[in-house]
């Protein structure tokens, strides 16, 4: 699995500041429904849920938050880097900037635990969160997640 196959161009965007994570998740919602037809309010219901079991929010602000959704056929993401963090409640307190959020099928078991753990390790990585808060290009960021690394040679 690879983030280009996860993330369309058209599902990352930057936007200037957002007043809450309910204004965050009818973001995304907006730009799941625009990008992949999905159902806007019940994705919307679906992240919102999600995100009452507990934070979303993993540290370094960075936020993962992820749905299941009936009508997809398989895991699509959004992303979003914020240009006034937001609070997030995240486990490590800080606001977060970078959001990716996952929308996996209703059925999709292992897809959708690998494609968390991709973003995951790709979010982690300091070099390319630096390259992702210092662009506001929508298409550099898209290049900068979906680039594969070429060699571990420097």
């Amino acid at each position: 699995m690879e983030l280009s196959s996860i993330l369309q161009p058209e599902a990352v965007r930057v936007l200037n500041s957002l007043t809450s994570k309910k204004r965050l998740f009818h973001e995304l919602g907006e730009i799941a429904a625009s990008v992949y037809h999905l159902p806007q309010s019940g994705t919307v219901e679906s992240l919102m849920e999600r995100e009452s079991l507990g934070p979303t929010g993993v540290g370094h602000g960075i936020a993962l938050p992820h749905a299941r959704l009936e009508g997809l056929d398989q895991v699509r993401g959004v992303f979003l880097r914020i240009e006034k963090p937001l609070d997030f409640d995240s486990v490590d307190r800080q606001p977060v900037d970078l959001v990716f959020a996952l929308l996996a099928p209703s059925a999709s078991g292992v897809d959708h635990l690998r494609a968390l753990a991709l973003v995951s390790r790709t979010l982690r990585d300091p070099d390319i969160c630096a390259k992702l808060r210092a662009n506001e290009d929508p298409a550099t960021l898209h290049a900068v997640l979906t680039e594969l690394p070429t060699s571990e040679a420097a």
